[in-house]
């Protein structure tokens, strides 16, 4: 599809987000055809208040139906663009709002329980925790962190360089971290490139560029082994990193920063899990309460 080359060559979308427009776009499709509507430049406002209503009838939640209208957004402005249509019918199409929930989110207890999980005495465990530790460590996302390099490592004076989107942002990191990262690249990464040329820091056990699936696995694997029962997603340790940094006395400029959110509202919603923490430990600890 030219949209989809459009998006990759030209605006230079992520992969992630382009799998996403991919995805919402081929239910698109399938919907026009069963509609009968034979072709994109047939399709009217209407025709697309209806799909939303599709969509809200098959219990979609409104985050996927808030990111299919963005697809379809970009889609038709980008028919428009071309000349492909005379007037652009999704101008006024607006998505659901969205209910911004709290994240999940770990006690300093259950990250400590997980980082436990590991066996130091296999390369595959010393891996682990290194990319455990530099999670919790710098808040970053797990496709910033299977995308790190070698070179993207100061041990040294103690940071990491985080690439996102064609941004970099430098984030520090602690003793712990430092030490779990050191240790892997003297001891176990060799295990997995075996002397191949490879630049990514974390490889599977073949040598090549961890994926975002086998660090799923990896996660998941040690939240069951430490009994962790609550909903743990590949991005719940940023989570925890965010709640944990202002908790502990951190300005949410500087966590906004590390976490590299563009704006500072994203970054707020933690604030709100800060508040229920602490009116829990208020109602716990005052006298009169």
């Amino acid at each position: 599809m030219e949209f989809i080359n459009y998006l990759r060559n030209t605006k230079k979308t992520s992969d992630n987000t382009v799998i996403s427009y991919q995805r919402d776009l081929k239910k698109f499709r399938a919907y026009l055809m069963e509609k009968k509507i034979k072709s994109l430049e047939e399709v009217t406002e209407l025709d697309l208040e209806n799909y939303l209503r599709y969509m809200e009838e098959n219990n979609q939640a409104s985050s996927t139906i808030s990111r299919s209208v963005a697809s379809i957004r970009a889609l038709y402005q980008f028919l428009f663009n071309e000349g492909r249509i005379a007037s652009n019918p999704a101008l006024l199409l607006k998505p659901p709002k969205v209910e911004k929930k709290m994240p999940e989110i770990l006690s300093v207890e259950e990250v400590d329980l997980l980082l436990q999980q590991p066996d130091q005495s296999t390369p595959k465990g010393i891996r682990d925790t290194a990319m455990l530790e530099l999670l919790y460590a710098t808040g970053m996302r797990v496709s910033e962190l299977i995308h790190l390099h070698t070179g993207d490592v100061n041990l040294k004076f103690g940071y990491v360089t985080c690439h996102d989107n064609g941004k970099e942002r430098v984030i520090p990191i602690g003793n712990a971290s430092r030490s779990a990262l050191a240790r892997y690249m003297q001891e176990a990464r060799g295990f997995f490139v075996k002397g191949q040329e490879e630049e990514a820091l974390f490889t599977n056990c073949s040598g090549k560029e961890m994926s975002r699936q086998g660090f799923w696995k990896v996660l998941k694997g040690y939240a069951d082994g430490a009994g962790i029962k609550k909903d743990i997603t590949p991005h719940t340790l940023r989570h925890s990193f965010a709640v944990h940094m202002l908790q502990n006395g951190a300005d949410v400029k500087s966590v906004q920063e590390m976490l590299g959110h563009s704006d500072i509202s994203t970054t707020q919603i933690y604030l709100g899990v800060n508040m229920v923490k602490m009116r829990e430990v208020y109602m716990k600890a005052h006298p009169r309460h």
